[in-house]
């Protein structure tokens, strides 16, 4: 999403997420209760604002170590299944990404991390969950496009989702009854991508 990421205030991006899951708690809980268990957005919130907690500790981190803090955090507070997915995407871009990496560096990382959730979760693309976001999300970036162009293709990919079956995660069992819901994970994922698309842009 930018040329490089040596530049990135990870307590700023982090800030930026924290806020906007806080904002769109109500709206993540109410997609949760159509087709899971109705604690998405709670669940979320309570993770970003403990990842908010540590902000001053993470900014005077080096990128992989703050991106590993991050993800840490999250399989610590966040709960449910979406805890160690979330974390699990954070801690393998810590782990994959140099101190200065590249675009290119980002880009690989990220595929990586993807597939590292998609193992954690059992899941592939297709199936109703944050994969159905983070895939297209991966390509966008990989392919060069613009922040706000990234931000877009995950808010479409997360609608997507609304006429899928799902087949991973307490959504599974409703069977066609799933279909006619947008995917609070999908939902989350897309919130996250723009939060960080948009800080991005504003030169964070």
């Amino acid at each position: 999403m930018v040329a490089t990421t040596d530049r990135i205030d990870v307590a700023g991006l982090a800030s930026a997420v924290a806020d906007t899951i806080s904002a769109h708690a109500e709206e993540l809980t109410a997609l949760d209760q159509a087709i899971g268990d109705g604690d998405h957005g709670l669940n979320m919130k309570r993770g970003f604002e403990a990842v908010r907690a540590e902000l001053p500790a993470l900014a005077g981190k080096p990128l992989p170590d703050a991106l590993k803090a991050i993800g840490t955090k999250l399989v610590m507070t966040v709960g449910g299944a979406s805890g160690p997915l979330f974390g699990t995407l954070f801690m393998t871009l810590g782990k994959e990404l140099p101190v200065e990496p590249s675009r290119a560096d980002f880009a690989t990382a990220l595929g990586k991390a993807i597939d590292a959730v998609a193992a954690r979760g059992k899941s592939q693309a297709g199936q109703k969950t944050m994969l159905d976001v983070l895939y297209p999300v991966s390509e966008a970036v990989a392919g060069g496009k613009p922040a706000s162009e990234v931000a877009d293709i995950a808010d479409a990919a997360a609608e997507a989702t609304k006429p899928m079956k799902a087949m991973r995660g307490r959504a599974s069992f409703l069977g066609d009854r799933s279909i006619g819901h947008v995917d609070a994970g999908a939902r989350s994922t897309a919130l996250i991508t723009r939060a960080i698309a948009e800080t991005l842009e504003r030169g964070a």
